[in-house]
């Protein structure tokens, strides 16, 4: 089959580039033809919060990769559009994560289907975004109403769907596995790299940080009297899209800025793996979310994992098995990461991951991608 996808890629950085350059691998290798349309303008400067929209690592030289889409004109989108709709490919996959792109991929869906071939699929990160604004439901709606079939990676997302359109046909597939980031290397070569001391454990928080991710109740967990007795340590790897003062202050009233390693910036591809197998414990203390893709990084990387009880985190950690769910409060993240160590829960939790991991394969998702197609074609 032809497939063109449009969203983020190289020479964007990030989970999304990640994402979708992984998700053209697997349609070549399943032998369709397969290019990504990503762009020339993602988001404008001031709108970025980041230092950077761009990775400074070489091009992907296995994928066709055509810069051409500008986020914020609109003759780009029309013109995109007319070009996709002359091509003519079977399937043009959307990667959706919010509304501002809502206008651009809308647009182009609505001109490329036109052709009575096309068929707009999209893979949504999230339908409502984590931080809300009063025009996200006009400008999603306007997206929604373009598109002939949907995956969505959680429950929650396809509720939110629902609201916008129920004539749809919605497959869930969750995020599969971060493959993408290199193998596993060993504890010891880990905390080599990171210059890291083998006498105590870590913990880890990865990702971009802003609220919603809930660092700050991780730090005051961490400074629970129980943690602060054990050889333990918190590796922060991640850089802030909002301002750090917050987080440096609860360090500070903690006394625990010599246990809190702060990496502040962006992880290149090639350090992730040093960052996951050194941690122990890696965890998402976040306030709300729907999916995520650190989830499947440690899946990849068979770390056990404490996520908050919030979104589809819940469907994709089984607690107990690959390790906790817990609410979003610092005691009760605090009691979960002093009873992963006081009960060695360690092995417990990296066998259930190992078994578990293997739900979490590329080919689940293009086969839903192709199940959907075949409903509305």
């Amino acid at each position: 089959m032809r497939i063109i996808i449009i969203g983020t890629a190289h020479p964007y950085r990030g989970g999304l580039a990640s994402y979708i350059e992984r998700l053209t691998r697997q349609f070549q290798a399943e032998e369709h033809l397969s290019e990504i349309f990503t762009f020339t303008l993602q988001y404008p400067g001031f709108l970025f919060p980041g230092k950077t929209q761009f990775t400074d690592s070489p091009a992907p030289k296995d994928i066709k990769i055509t810069r051409l889409l500008n986020s914020i004109n609109p003759f780009n989108w029309i013109r995109t559009g007319f070009r996709i709709r002359k091509e003519k490919p079977d399937i043009l996959v959307v990667k959706y994560w919010h509304p501002f792109m809502s206008p651009c991929f809308g647009t182009i869906a609505r001109i490329a289907k036109r052709n009575n071939r096309t068929r707009v699929i999209c893979i949504f990160d999230n339908v409502i975004p984590h931080e809300k604004s009063f025009i996200d439901r006009f400008l999603t709606n306007y997206f929604t109403r373009s598109i002939d079939g949907a995956i969505v990676m959680s429950r929650s997302v396809g509720e939110d769907l629902r609201s916008f359109r129920m004539n749809i046909p919605v497959a869930f597939n969750p995020h599969p596995l971060f493959d993408n980031y290199g193998s596993i290397i060993s504890h010891e070569k880990a905390l080599q790299e990171l210059n890291l001391s083998p006498e105590f454990s870590y913990l880890l928080f990865f990702g971009f940080i802003r609220a919603y991710k809930g660092l700050d109740l991780l730090l005051e967990a961490f400074a629970d009297k129980r943690l602060r007795n054990r050889k333990l340590k918190l590796i922060v790897a991640g850089e802030f899209y909002e301002s750090d003062t917050l987080y440096k202050e609860i360090i500070k009233k903690h006394e625990i800025i010599n246990e809190v390693f702060l990496y502040d910036r962006f992880i290149r591809e090639d350090e992730v793996a040093a960052f996951f197998c050194a941690a122990d414990l890696v965890v998402q203390p976040y306030r709300s979310a729907t999916q995520s893709g650190v989830t499947q990084i440690a899946y990849h990387f068979e770390k056990p994992m404490l996520v908050t009880d919030v979104g589809g985190l819940s469907e994709i950690v089984p607690d107990g098995k690959c390790g906790y769910v817990v609410k979003p409060e610092p005691a009760a993240i605090a009691e979960a990461i002093n009873d992963f160590f006081v009960n060695n829960r360690n092995e417990q939790f990296t066998k259930g991951i190992r078994e578990g991991k293997q739900k979490f394969t590329w080919d689940k998702l293009t086969k839903s991608i192709f199940d959907i197609y075949n409903t509305i074609k």
